[in-house]
């Protein structure tokens, strides 16, 4: 049986199609980015709950959310690292965390790093995030990638879980080498940790000016590392 003849679109129709998209093209191009990377390794087993948590209260801890693209990246398990496409939906994103699970494996920071500078020639960034505990890597190549970072306009924001002395020293290091911050927390200072995850959002969204009209804790703190 033969098929009705397709409706033709209109020059009304074709007109309205191409405002829309020219529309949608000038709302992403004004979207800040931030990249926010977790190692999802066995280590992180214990905390992974609270940390989804922190993560859900950052996307939505900015009125600037709507001008925020967030991409999540993971690494787990046997090289395994996943970035995920941009979005700025915080229900979507927290979702999509609580369906990750940890994995046994190795530290992939070098890696992480280079895949977003690779991104970051591309789609401009204005930070990334990194929330881990361990490091089982060359300290000295991350750092050379951290000052990479900073070449191209990539502010570290490390969050380390626990107190390894040895990874301590080594985030520290990046933080300070990439123009970002560092922070370590644990199971007791998670508020600190949810206002200082605010306070890089909206630094993401809008930068500087964004933390200095912010009278919150977070913005503050994040203001004297960045001052450093």
């Amino acid at each position: 049986m033969p098929r009705p003849p397709t409706k033709q679109a209109s020059s009304g129709d074709v007109r309205a199609f191409l405002q829309r998209a020219r529309s949608v093209q000038r709302f992403s191009a004004t979207r800040s980015r931030l990249l926010f990377a977790i190692d999802a390794t066995a280590s992180r087993q214990p905390t992974w709950d609270l940390a989804c948590e922190l993560q859900a209260d950052m996307f939505r801890a900015t009125d600037d959310l709507a001008s925020l693209s967030i991409q999540l990246a993971y690494y787990r398990g046997i090289g395994e690292l996943h970035l995920d496409a941009w979005q700025s939906d915080a229900s979507a994103l927290a979702t999509r965390m609580s369906l990750v699970q940890c994995a046994a494996g190795r530290t992939q920071i070098a890696r992480l790093l280079r895949a977003a500078l690779t991104q970051q020639a591309a789609v401009s960034a204005r930070g990334l995030v990194f929330i881990g505990d361990a490091v089982e890597e060359n300290a000295a190549a991350l750092q050379d990638l951290a000052g990479k970072c900073r070449l191209q306009s990539l502010p570290l924001f490390i969050f380390q879980e626990g107190h390894e002395p040895a990874a301590q020293r080594c985030f520290e290091t990046m933080a300070r080498l990439s123009g970002g911050a560092y922070e370590r927390f644990d199971q007791s200072s998670a508020q600190r940790l949810r206002e200082l995850l605010g306070a890089v959002a909206r630094y993401a969204a809008g930068g500087r000016k964004a933390l200095e009209s912010s009278p919150t804790p977070g913005a503050q703190l994040l203001l004297e590392q960045l001052n450093r």
